[in-house]
């Protein structure tokens, strides 16, 4: 009997999934695959379900003979290992980011006299209602809040994107690309930031845009995705605000705040010492932390604090001292942040960091130092990287140009090709 193998990385069976096994059973033994947590979370949906879960799952569909773990989404490790004479899969695959999986999988079966069968795609109400329930599962306040840690034991490090809209939110929750080694990769999570949010809005970076504003925009973030957001609680504000806005955010789902060490109007950090900017004292901020941790219910929500000692040329022993302390206050994470171009010290502060504390993770904005790759800084015990303002810069000088190019023509046509259309655009836009 010949061997049929298809994957699925699905915490719920469908019509599709059915007609999948139905068409496989009809080549012979049937192998479904259970893809790996840390290999959904690059190419598909997070799960919402243990692997072991999943594989149980799998079983119970007729026509499934054996089900198994694929460790790699290119499928080499069940191809090697299997043989397989046919490898089913819906043919979504023949297109957009997963194109690349195909061919891969097509060079793997054509060296041995493998094959691919391709198997219309099933489009109908039940498909979208169960697709739109594990969505709106994966967007609950109970499953998404929790997701940032699961990201972190899950992952060399974690990937964050900008955010300040819903829009944006839909750009990093669709965004997927195929990678140099013809892996799929994509984002794993959002951050709100303040000066984005404020820049947004035409207001400056002083906590000006207050909170029940910047919840607004939260909102409409989580309307429209499912990853979990870090909020830019800039420095948190006093105390006694802070223990309720943690709350609020805890209750919304948000998986973390980072507040920064200093007080007084807040100034952004990358004027570092050209303002006048007050770094707080590591006993004020300290209790600010205990507190705001006492305040929440979960153990699933994040506080994190961020250092500002380098960004003010306090030195890397006051930095360090402050990280320690903080840890030990309850923080559950640690940003350092630099606006040198060289990542020296940020690599030297985590190696330091790391000797003493090797488990509280750490997180870098890598804005100044852009050269350095996320490899680089995992391989410095850094757990969480954030792209804090690139779509917001990219988004402003496209618009500028644009508007400049209708006021120079007096029409929009000279303008025209440099638009995407509208209606790719909406695709990104889920209807109900």
């Amino acid at each position: 009997m010949k061997t049929v193998y298809t994957c699925f990385s699905t915490d719920v069976i469908h019509d599709g999934h059915v007609n999948i096994i139905n068409n496989a059973k009809k080549y012979g033994k049937v192998i479904v695959g259970c893809l790996t947590d840390k290999e959904m979370i690059r190419c598909t949906k997070f799960p919402t379900t243990t692997i072991e879960e999943r594989m149980e799952l799998y079983k119970t569909i007729d026509g499934v003979d054996e089900v198994i773990v694929q460790d790699n989404m290119l499928y080499d490790d069940v191809i090697e290992k299997l043989h397989p004479d046919y490898v089913v899969h819906g043919d979504n695959w023949k297109s957009g980011a997963e194109k690349s999986v195909r061919d891969h999988v097509e060079a793997l079966l054509n060296a041995y006299g493998g094959e691919i069968i391709d198997v219309p795609y099933t489009y109908n109400e039940d498909v979208k209602k169960v697709d739109d329930r594990l969505r709106e599962k994966l967007g609950m306040p109970e499953y998404r809040r929790k997701r940032l840690r699961q990201l972190i034991e899950m992952t060399p490090v974690v990937k964050v994107m900008e955010a300040h809209s819903g829009l944006t939110g839909l750009i990093v929750e669709k965004t997927v690309v195929e990678g140099d080694n013809g892996r799929l990769d994509q984002f794993d999570g959002m951050w709100v930031s303040s000066l984005c949010d404020s820049t947004d809005k035409g207001k400056p970076d002083i906590e000006l845009v207050d909170m029940s504003s910047r919840l607004n925009t939260i909102n409409d973030i989580m309307e429209v995705t499912t990853k979990p957001i870090i909020l830019d609680g800039d420095t948190g504000g006093l105390t006694e605000h802070f223990v309720y806005n943690v709350r609020t955010l805890e209750r919304m789902g948000v998986s973390a705040i980072i507040i920064e060490d200093k007080t007084g109007l807040k100034k952004n950090s990358l004027f570092g010492t050209e303002v006048v900017q007050t770094q707080d004292s590591i006993e004020n901020f300290s209790e600010k932390i205990r507190a705001g941790k006492k305040a929440q219910l979960s153990d699933d929500f994040m506080i994190i604090a961020r250092i500002e000692s380098l960004i003010l040329e306090r030195g890397m022993e006051d930095a360090l001292e402050r990280a320690f302390a903080f840890a030990a206050a309850g923080a559950d994470g640690i940003m350092i942040h630099s606006r040198k171009k060289d990542p020296t010290e940020i690599f030297t502060f985590c190696d330091k960091f790391r000797e003493k504390d090797k488990k509280t993770p750490i997180v870098v904005v890598p804005t100044s130092f852009n050269q350095v790759t996320e490899e680089e800084l995992a391989s410095h015990g850094v757990n969480i990287v954030i792209y804090a303002n690139q779509l917001m810069r990219a988004a402003f000088p496209v618009m500028k140009k644009t508007a400049e190019g209708i006021l120079k023509a007096h029409r929009a046509k000279e303008v025209d090709d440099s638009l995407m259309p509208f209606k790719d655009i909406i695709r990104l836009i889920d209807e109900i």
